[in-house]
């Protein structure tokens, strides 16, 4: 009589010094042990089934325990404690000081805005928090730095409008996607672009600069703070909507480029307000315009894009905390409570409207709605403008 072989897959043997690697001796007529469940050793708990073993704990099993092995418990208590670390952690955030991480140089809006937060919002965390500009890519090089670090809550992304909203619809190999990559956490605040040209530039007004830039065709430059930022993007649409053609020339940021319009160097750029509302004040930048659909409250007196012969002209800006994702919840909520905090000091907001922004506070849900949109909405501009860049 031939023995019927099993079809039961083979057990992985353990290690060698392991003392469960052999299992005990069984009985004369004493049935091998199955798991509770039914024939095959199908058990009721499939997602701990590789840590139990059949052979060992016998004694447990006649008395209708399931049998376990020493490294099956260990395996065990280890993922529930994985699972409880990040709660641990989060209870004691921060225990050492905290990182903003900025896409611009010294000088820029985030950079001016960035700072004004973080002296202030390191008084409620209890911790420092540290500014550290890595410049370059429009943003997108500190974006990813931010989404490829720990989720720890120790390295922020302090957010401009080009890096996540606008880079992932022009840069086809970006290395992070901004909704599954990082965590919002709240703006901080929003605000124009101005239209700004060197004082001596024979132009008083929008319609001035196209009728200069039609009479010299190709011959007049624009500055932005680099390929692909809203400035950028500002730039070319005037080129669409004027029916003007003027060359683009990126810069490393707001100081730099303005640093060449006031000496001339290029004809004319957009900007968001902290990095040059000091120059239009002092004289040494003429502002012709702001990019938003209405006039900034901030600045009543300079008329709007759209109502200086270009309709539907409309490139605002925006500011904002991000974590990378998986970040928990409570330090999300913590930082935001305390950003909500700091922008409600009178000295803060003073500050930020002095240099032409408006300070805004979302929970984190409001800040995700409002990513979503301006991604779908510079996208259709991006390909009306055909704006292209080198990658």
């Amino acid at each position: 009589m031939f023995r019927r072989e099993s079809t039961r897959p083979a057990r992985p043997a353990l290690p060698a010094h392991c003392p469960h690697s052999q299992p005990p001796a069984r009985k004369r007529g004493q049935a091998p042990f199955r798991e509770k469940g039914g024939k095959g050793g199908k058990g009721a708990w499939p997602l701990f089934r590789p840590l139990f073993r059949e052979d060992a704990g016998r004694a447990l099993g006649k008395r209708g325990l399931a049998p376990f092995s020493v490294s099956g418990v260990c395996a065990a208590l280890l993922l529930v404690g994985m699972m409880w670390a990040p709660a641990v952690a989060a209870q004691s955030w921060p225990a050492k000081s905290v990182r903003f991480v900025l896409g611009f140089p010294p000088g820029g809006g985030s950079d001016i805005l960035g700072r004004i937060v973080a002296a202030r919002m390191q008084d409620f965390l209890g911790q420092p928090v540290v500014i550290d500009n890595r410049p370059g890519a429009s943003g997108n090089i500190a974006a990813e730095i931010v989404a490829k670090a720990a989720p720890d809550g120790y390295t922020i992304y302090l957010a401009q409008i080009a890096a996540v909203a606008i880079s992932p619809s022009l840069f086809p190999k970006l290395a992070y996607d901004p909704l599954r990559d990082l965590a919002p956490i709240s703006l901080i605040a929003a605000g124009p672009n101005l239209l700004v040209v060197h004082p001596a530039l024979p132009v008083k007004n929008v319609k001035d600069l196209i009728a200069l830039a039609r009479a010299q065709p190709g011959q007049m430059n624009y500055a932005s703070v680099g390929p692909g930022s809203i400035q950028h993007l500002a730039g070319e649409s005037f080129n669409l909507a004027a029916n003007v053609k003027t060359v683009h020339i990126a810069y490393k940021g707001s100081s730099p480029a303005g640093i060449d319009l006031m000496a001339g160097q290029v004809s004319f750029m957009f900007d968001s307000t902290p990095p040059v509302m000091s120059f239009v004040k002092s004289g040494r930048m003429r502002a012709l315009a702001v990019t938003t659909a209405q006039r900034s409250p901030l600045l009543p007196d300079v008329p709007t894009v759209a109502e200086s012969g270009l309709p539907g002209f409309d490139f605002s800006t925006w500011w904002g905390l991000m974590a990378p994702a998986g970040t928990a919840r409570p330090i999300v909520d913590r930082l935001n409570a305390e950003l909500a905090r700091t922008l409600k000091l009178p000295d803060v907001r003073e500050r930020i409207e002095s240099v032409g922004a408006e300070p805004r506070h979302t929970s984190p849900e409001e800040f995700a709605a409002l990513i979503r949109s301006e991604l779908a909405r510079w996208a259709k501009v991006i390909k009306a403008a055909d704006v292209k860049v080198d990658q």
